[in-house]
């Protein structure tokens, strides 16, 4: 865990949607896990509790009247980029697959088995919740995210300045979401540590 003091610091980014403005607010020290939770350490907490996520569970019937339990098995939605052509209506590239889980990312078929350093995909809040409640932590606010991952740099769109450069996060590369040109090296997720903290005046 990395320990980020406590104090009054600016949130938010200058010029950008007015919601997104900068802020000031005041912190207490805390910390936060270095990288993002992967797949080998939400296996050992699995192994260790039992526990099943949201996506491992059929849909509640009390809440989805309306489905059948065919259609309320369990499972998960799956990014698929759109076909050649296709009308991109608003986030017709999601797509709900049954089976799909933290064990199985794009649905039956797939496996974490070579990504068990990567981040844990296909995972809830109460999911991410029971997580960390078992490893004596607790989920940051999305304050103390956004002030620990700007590693100290104020007022910047990025955490490492206001110009965009790939290579220095695990973003999409290209036209979105028809073309990913993988100049990151990646076009899914990356092993969790695969790029540098940026400035380092809050990090240990």
């Amino acid at each position: 865990m990395a320990p980020i003091p406590g104090g009054r610091y600016r949130i938010g980014a200058a010029g950008r949607l007015p919601e997104e403005a900068p802020a000031s607010v005041r912190l207490q020290p805390f910390c936060i896990g270095r990288t993002e939770v992967s797949n080998r350490a939400f296996a050992a907490f699995v192994a260790a509790s039992g526990y099943r996520t949201q996506a491992e569970r059929p849909l509640p019937q009390e809440q989805f009247p309306e489905l059948s339990a065919a259609e309320r098995r369990p499972g998960s939605v799956v990014f698929r980029p759109p076909s050649p052509g296709e009308p991109l209506e608003e986030l017709s590239w999601w797509h709900w697959v049954p089976g799909a889980d933290w064990r199985h990312p794009e649905g039956p078929g797939s496996s974490i088995d070579d990504r068990l350093d990567h981040p844990v995909v296909q995972v809830s809040l109460a999911d991410a919740e029971a997580y960390a409640a078992w490893a004596g932590a607790a989920l940051p606010s999305e304050t103390q995210w956004e002030f620990a991952a700007r590693g100290g740099l104020r007022d910047r769109a990025f955490s490492w300045g206001d110009r965009w450069r790939a290579g220095l996060a695990n973003t999409w590369q290209g036209e979105f979401p028809v073309r990913h040109t993988a100049d990151d090296g990646f076009t899914g997720t990356a092993p969790v540590g695969s790029f540098p903290p940026m400035a380092t005046d809050c990090r240990t």
